[in-house]
């Protein structure tokens, strides 16, 4: 991706969504813009109007960090928008190096041992281009569609894209799009010449109209807490609060963690799930797993039928 496309199409994208009043500007007169003029921004900026066309011609090298707030200030850019802002500045005052394919980021056994301790919360690892790197138990039986799909590593953003069935499973399927569209671009400014990443991204843009879409739109974010809403195949809706912490000692890893307050139908869900988990493994996979749903219902509920609102699909 070029760093000076990526830089114009986002100040720009920024820049238009800002209305005169929102800044505290006079609206009078005719305007062919919509939000701020490149001259407005300026002057909240406290840079020359020539200056910033520079900076949204694309061209951030050199920038100081003091003029890089002020334009973050100026624009109203949110925790993550001045990230972003932050790292297209740091690549365009780097010397530019060709796109590089990465060696497989191994996951150390302590985290492994941290996943496999998380009994009661389904967790797992990622990357920053949404590959599931690592899973507990509980974790890749809630994401067990995901696990079907033949391509590896698994990928939440091509999943949510690509595969047919993730309208099903994913009831909120346009927030999560929405989500990992936004997540895919604040990695490719952090890590530009990521040539994985650059590959995941062509793909969904080739084979998804809903990726364009979302992509041009330009936006980004930083994914540490909310809810997750699923339809599993198994047990049914489950509404699952999540927290996501990057690790500090594996800069590009994030630990995920769901959860589900105890005695809601969620929690029992949770178990349920943790059960059928259990079952499969014992059994082998059933393609319906309808003999494992079953033992599983049969376990937790004496004389088998419904349990905790949830009924085997």
């Amino acid at each position: 991706m070029d760093n000076r496309s990526e830089v114009r199409a986002f100040l720009t994208s920024r820049r238009a969504r800002i209305t005169p009043q929102q800044a505290g500007l006079p609206a009078a007169g005719h305007r062919r813009v919509t939000g701020l003029r490149r001259e407005e921004v300026a002057m909240l900026a406290g840079v020359s109007a020539e200056y910033y066309a520079r900076m949204e011609r694309g061209n951030l090298s050199g920038t100081s960090e003091a003029v890089l707030d002020a334009l973050a200030r100026a624009l109203r850019l949110d925790e993550s928008e001045r990230a972003h802002l932050m790292d297209l500045a740091r690549t365009a005052s780097s010397t530019r190096r060709p796109a590089r394919r990465r060696t497989a980021q191994p996951i150390r056994p302590g985290l492994r041992q941290l996943l496999d301790a998380m009994t009661d919360a389904p967790a797992f690892i990622r990357n920053g281009r949404l590959d599931m790197l690592a899973t507990n138990r509980l974790g890749k039986a809630l994401y067990w569609p995901l696990f079907q799909d033949p391509a590896r590593p698994v990928n939440m953003a091509r999943y949510q894209f690509l595969n047919p069935g993730a309208d099903q499973y994913m009831t909120e399927l346009d927030t999560q799009r929405a989500s990992a569209a936004a997540l895919l671009r604040t990695e490719a400014g952090r890590d530009p010449y990521n040539r994985e990443l650059s590959d995941l991204i062509g793909e969904l843009s080739t084979r998804s109209e809903a990726f364009r879409t979302l992509w041009a739109a330009h936006n980004v974010r930083l994914h540490h807490t909310g809810v997750k809403r699923f339809h599993h195949p198994v047990v049914g809706d489950l509404d699952l609060a999540f927290e996501a912490l990057p690790v500090p000692t594996d800069p590009g890893l994030t630990l995920t963690a769901l959860s589900a307050e105890p005695g809601t139908p969620a929690h029992d869900a949770l178990k349920l799930l943790a059960t059928w988990f259990a079952t499969l493994e014992h059994t082998g996979p059933d393609p319906q797993p309808s003999v494992a749903v079953a033992v599983a219902v049969e376990h937790h509920s004496p004389g088998g039928g419904e349990h905790g609102g949830h009924r085997p699909q």
